[in-house]
């Protein structure tokens, strides 16, 4: 296992890191701390109306930040084949800039060890975007990153073994009455 102690600390004082996820490569920072994920959306060049993907540990995590859910969202975490993002309403206890306008917020519960020791060392949720300037294509793997984002980053988690090319999580949408909306497959 590499040594995540210096991103861990960047992200504890408020710093973006490059890091590989369960998916692709992200970019990110303590969920909770506005600041930093507004230096995020700073350079993505994103728009303040577009929402964050955040990376939890498991479900007692989860329940912090999202009180009420419907029971399904177990399953569907517990039976996803691949890795799944899920949409739940009602988000308290984040940054305002992670949120959509409606006050959801998708989360995504991750198995990944470099995501794991990342989450438990801030014990937070961590903000997990894809690794792009808005607008452009999506990065599959490192090598496809700009020099704009990996120098606009404070730290990045240099990890050999995730050099291959990954794909984006699906996303699937909750509502408080069970309702489910697929966004991404």
């Amino acid at each position: 296992m590499i040594d995540l102690k210096e991103a861990i600390e960047k992200l504890r004082s408020g710093g973006t890191i490059l890091y590989p996820t369960d998916t692709i490569w992200g970019i990110g920072c303590d969920a909770t701390d506005e600041e930093a994920c507004q230096r995020i959306s700073n350079l993505k060049g994103r728009s303040d109306d577009k929402s964050f993907i955040l990376l939890v540990d498991g479900f007692p995590m989860l329940q912090k930040y999202i009180p009420e859910f419907q029971e399904v969202c177990y399953d569907l975490a517990d039976f996803a084949v691949k890795p799944l993002t899920i949409i739940y309403p009602d988000a308290k206890g984040l940054a305002p800039s992670v949120l959509a306008e409606d006050g959801s917020v998708g989360i995504r519960i991750t198995s990944d060890p470099v995501c794991m020791t990342l989450i438990r060392g801030m014990r937070k949720p961590l903000v997990s975007t894809s690794a792009n300037l808005t607008g452009k294509s999506t990065p599959s793997c490192y090598q496809e990153i700009t020099e704009d984002i990996k120098s606009g980053v404070d730290y990045i988690v240099k990890d050999k073994l995730k050099q291959k090319c990954e794909r984006s999580s699906q996303i699937i949408k909750i509502g408080l009455k069970g309702d489910v909306q697929i966004i991404r497959k």
